[in-house]
């Protein structure tokens, strides 16, 4: 029996990035990789041929599937541009570092008796933007990104998003670290009044979300396409 992904290519990124301030230190945020991984496996699991761009994380590194190790928000960037155009379902699950270090201390940064520190920071790339300004004309690539609640409709449409997943860390049972998400799911907008269409879904299993959003954004791709489900074979 066919499976719901066969013969499509999945892009996946995963996990949080790390911005050098020395040879020691660096700056980061919480996520553990948890949610990225769980559409990894999961798209997998649904017949596709799936590449995870994956950043620092203590999981353990899923089998049948190719695996791109980054550790800055740079790295994961090359790993995106080198793989997006080969992609039919790209997810952004990553929680990317906005800023960097503007200049890394070759040495470890010492205290020398100082009260505080002043670093520069400089705008890392924005991955989500650069995919959705270079997705196929021809509507056969589509994207999903993720976002925290208060921007996500902005986010939606200036990135060119054809599926955009927000969570609200503060939520029990959503966000970092936990095995479940609670998510609102937004698409572009088809009416008059330009608001996106939004549904919300409720707390479930990281694994079981994965699934669903995979399957929704597969169909959104064969919306683009001027197709229906019943039409694949």
């Amino acid at each position: 029996k066919p499976l719901p992904l066969d013969g499509l290519q999945v892009l996946v990124t995963a996990g949080p990035t790390q911005e050098a301030m020395d040879p020691v230190r660096y700056l980061t945020n919480h996520s553990t990789g948890k949610m990225g991984y769980a559409i990894a496996e999961a798209a997998r699991d649904l017949g596709a041929q799936v590449t995870l761009v994956s950043g620092p994380v203590a999981l353990d590194e899923p089998t049948g599937l190719e695996v791109r190790h980054v550790t800055s928000a740079q790295q994961m960037f090359d790993a995106v541009t080198e793989h997006f155009a080969t992609a039919d379902l790209t997810i952004m699950a990553a929680a990317v570092g906005d800023f960097r270090v503007a200049e890394v201390a070759n040495d470890k940064i010492k205290k020398n008796g100082r009260t505080s520190i002043t670093l520069e920071l400089v705008a890392n790339p924005d991955i989500l933007a650069w995919a959705g300004s270079h997705k196929k004309a021809d509507g056969s690539q589509a994207l999903c990104g993720f976002a925290m609640e208060i921007n996500a409709a902005k986010k939606l449409a200036h990135k060119h998003c054809d599926m955009l997943v927000a969570n609200n860390l503060r939520d029990p049972g959503a966000g970092f670290a936990t095995d479940t998400n609670i998510v609102t799911v937004m698409t572009p907008a088809n009416n008059a009044t330009g608001a996106p269409n939004i549904e919300h879904w409720e707390k479930m299993d990281k694994h079981e979300l994965a699934e669903r959003l995979l399957i929704k954004l597969a169909a959104i791709r064969l919306s683009n396409l001027g197709q229906s489900p019943d039409d694949q074979t």
